[in-house]
């Protein structure tokens, strides 16, 4: 990243750039465990680029990494274990070799499984009956 000058305030930088030099400051603490929400969310396809080299970087130093993502391709070119949650609650975790879309997505959907099949044993008209 080169910004115009030292003088240059991250608000006028380009999405990418800005999250670049978020991910810079909290590097210059030299974390052990480094949590990154939505890392690429509003970058371009190039600065995802470097937010992945930077990450597969990092886990190969030994730093922790988590990353919470709603992007499929992220996860699974990113994760060494991934763990999907719904409603607050963790649905199932896959290893790298098991991990993939149509398995994240059916974690993902098994408590909507689990309603909809309770729903239709309990109610002729559809509705959730405890």
């Amino acid at each position: 990243m080169r910004a115009p000058s030292i003088e240059t305030e991250v608000r006028t930088l380009s999405g990418g750039n800005q999250q670049k030099v978020v991910l810079a400051r909290w590097l210059a603490h030299r974390p052990d465990l480094l949590i990154l929400d939505e890392p690429t969310r509003g970058v371009d396809i190039g600065a995802k680029a470097e937010i992945y080299q930077i990450v597969a970087d990092l886990a190969r130093d030994g730093v922790a990494v988590l990353v919470i993502s709603s992007e499929l391709p992220e996860v699974l070119g990113l994760a060494d274990r991934v763990v999907v949650m719904q409603n607050g609650r963790v649905t199932g975790e896959l290893g790298r070799a098991e991990a993939s879309e149509e398995a994240i997505l059916a974690l993902a959907m098994a408590d909507d499984l689990t309603t909809d099949s309770r729903t239709d044993r309990h109610s002729s008209t559809g509705a959730h009956t405890p």
